[in-house]
């Protein structure tokens, strides 16, 4: 049975779509995740999440916080997050989530630009992270921590306060009503700033409300869906997609315990919806490969024969080839190869979204051949996020897909993409020039990322404006597409293309430790020895896999100098953003004697 969303015009906010959820399936599941104390997942319905959102709603009418006061959330993905959102937001509130995983520093930026007045934690872990910005966080009076803490608060002792004593003394406070608008701010989301300090995305109610709504009409949603959420809640796309579209369509939310257990939660779950960045993707991939490596030959053969029928009939399914005979093994390949990848993830899984970067073509053929359904698509916080995304009966794994309904996108100057809608932010808080920086006089918003289209409207993203490399003799290279193709070597875990100004291309890289083993012995040098990663014959061997993956870039774009590392990029030290991408100008700058060094004996010569 198909599910019918909710429509927004008789919503018209967000805090409408919860209480018209609430009245439409009150007894349904609403969500899942595991209690630790337990041992077992534990279910919500509908009913069991309004009752909770009266209690916190008390409490913060308690606090004596006005409509429009920003209040912060630093919680992992469970009911809390949502109890408390739908709380603030039937209140007039303004919800300010942070990353769980964020440094100090950066989350104590968002505290005080945003003049937050509220903080939700979770535990210990952040309250550790608290008692290092005691200092810089002004507006900051009052702290909620679902659990109480064991030491280290002096700084913050009279502001904090355990949720359950909290809810407890606020019992009785009457609420107030209050008429929302569609036009009321509902969110301020930091940017993850690759480069400079976030900016605060100012999102209204209409603005998150109708991009869920243009998203779900963009596959067929059954009336008992169920998601698995990962992706973290202060990530707009898991909002979004993951969170306000499922309670428009009456879809069951179950909260992952994380990245590490994920394995086990989707045997558990058993989700027929997965929303990721395409790191998990990548990550799977990986494995895959890895378990192919220990095969016997005869099991890869009949590994790549599974992706290539699959990819085969896929390419059938979709009007772009015709039928072959070679399909009528997919049965046997389906039993023999693609079914013991798919029960892995569940067994039921018909929706794979993958947003918020590139994911590589290949990675994508690899998954949809074994009968994995991705939809890649595309979208950025200032537009709520999604833009564009692929439909199950017009997927173009490689393009971000076509426009959602009711949004308009184009190609202006420079290749460069521009979308238009109501789903639009309304700017970026207290900074103005920021936001006339990317809104035209006409309403679009220039998004940085330069693309092309097919006949039918599929979009693909072909570089980024600000982050092409141009090399001394004027060529110019997309460090992106070749970053993820020489990350189809599981030997590799991070890397990064340099060469603006030079005369060739240098990459720093990560190497995958349990990788580098293998490889250092199979090369006869101590994988335990720093000396050895300088080794000759190791730089030899890894030039050698780069230039492998990089063989179909034309001949400007090939690696010819690397520095290899052993040390991840991490959020702690600045390297990677919260959303894991890279934040180029900092390992740029951590590793610029290593940079120089790759072009010095150019220099010389």
């Amino acid at each position: 049975m198909t599910a019918q969303p909710l429509h927004p015009d008789r919503l018209v906010t967000l805090t409408g779509l919860f209480e018209a959820r609430v009245a439409a399936t009150p007894e349904q599941v609403a969500y899942r995740q595991f209690d630790e104390a337990a041992g077992a997942w534990v279910t919500f319905t509908w009913a069991e999440v309004a009752a909770q959102v009266a209690r916190w709603q008390a409490a913060l009418v308690k606090e004596g916080l006005a409509p429009g006061d920003r209040v912060a959330v630093m919680l992992r993905n469970c009911v809390e997050w949502v109890i408390f959102d739908q709380a603030a937001l039937g209140l007039g509130l303004v919800t300010v989530p942070l990353y769980l995983d964020d440094r100090p520093e950066n989350a104590a930026y968002v505290l005080d630009h945003s003049d937050a007045q509220l903080l939700l934690v979770e535990g210990r872990f952040q309250l550790k992270k608290l008692a290092e910005i005691a200092g810089s966080v002004k507006a900051l009076r009052r702290i909620v921590s679902l659990v109480a803490p064991e030491s280290g608060l002096a700084d913050w002792s009279s502001r904090f306060v355990v949720a359950a004593d909290w809810l407890d003394a606020a019992a009785g406070t009457p609420l107030p009503q209050r008429h929302l608008s569609a036009d009321l701010l509902v969110s301020l989301v930091y940017t993850s700033g690759t480069t400079g300090r976030p900016k605060g995305v100012m999102l209204t109610h209409d603005n998150m409300l109708w991009n869920a709504f243009y998203a779900s009409q963009c596959a067929d949603f059954g009336a008992h869906e169920r998601f698995l959420s990962f992706l973290p809640l202060s990530h707009t796309l898991e909002r979004t997609a993951g969170y306000y579209l499922p309670m428009l369509i009456g879809a069951e939310v179950a909260y992952a315990r994380s990245i590490a257990q994920l394995a086990q939660d989707l045997q558990d779950i058993r989700p027929t919806v997965l929303v990721s960045v395409p790191r998990i993707y990548e990550r799977v991939y990986a494995r895959i490969q890895d378990s192919l490596a220990k095969k016997g030959a005869v099991a890869r053969a009949l590994f790549r024969l599974a992706v290539w029928v699959g990819w085969r009939r896929f390419q059938h399914g979709q009007g772009r080839a015709g039928w072959t005979p070679e399909q009528l093994l997919w049965p046997l390949l389906d039993k023999l190869v693609a079914g013991n990848v798919t029960e892995k993830l569940g067994g039921r899984l018909k929706l794979a979204i993958s947003g918020g970067a590139a994911l590589c073509p290949e990675i994508a053929r690899v998954f949809i051949g074994l009968g994995v359904p991705i939809f890649q698509g595309y979208g950025l916080t200032e537009s709520s996020p999604v833009v564009t995304v692929n439909r199950p009966d017009s997927n173009v794994p490689s393009s971000i897909g076509q426009a959602l309904p009711g949004i308009e996108v184009k190609i202006g100057d420079n290749d460069e993409l521009l979308t238009r809608s109501r789903c639009l932010m309304r700017g970026y808080w207290k900074n103005e020039e920021a936001t006339r920086a990317v809104i035209d006089a006409e309403g679009w918003l220039h998004t940085g990322d330069q693309a092309r289209v097919d006949a039918e409207g599929h979009y693909t993203i072909i570089g980024r404006i600000k982050d092409i490399i141009v090399l001394n003799n004027g060529e110019k290279v997309p460090p992106i597409d070749m970053e993820s193709a020489i990350l189809l070597d599981p030997l590799f875990e991070q890397v990064m293309v340099v060469g603006e100004g030079k005369p060739y291309l240098a990459a720093v890289t990560v190497l995958n430790a349990e990788h580098w083993e293998t490889f250092a012995a199979s090369h006869h040098v101590d994988p335990t020895q720093p000396a050895s990663l300088k080794d000759p014959r190791v730089t030899k061997a890894l030039m050698h896999r780069i230039a492998h993956h990089l063989k179909h870039f034309p001949g400007y774009a090939q690696v010819r100098r690397l520095h290899p590392e052993l040390t991840p990029w991490t959020v702690d030290d600045g390297l990677l953003t919260p959303t894991l991408k890279v934040r180029r100008n900092q390992v740029q700058d951590r590793y610029r004697g290593a940079i120089e060094a790759m072009y010095a004996d150019f220099a010389r010569s």
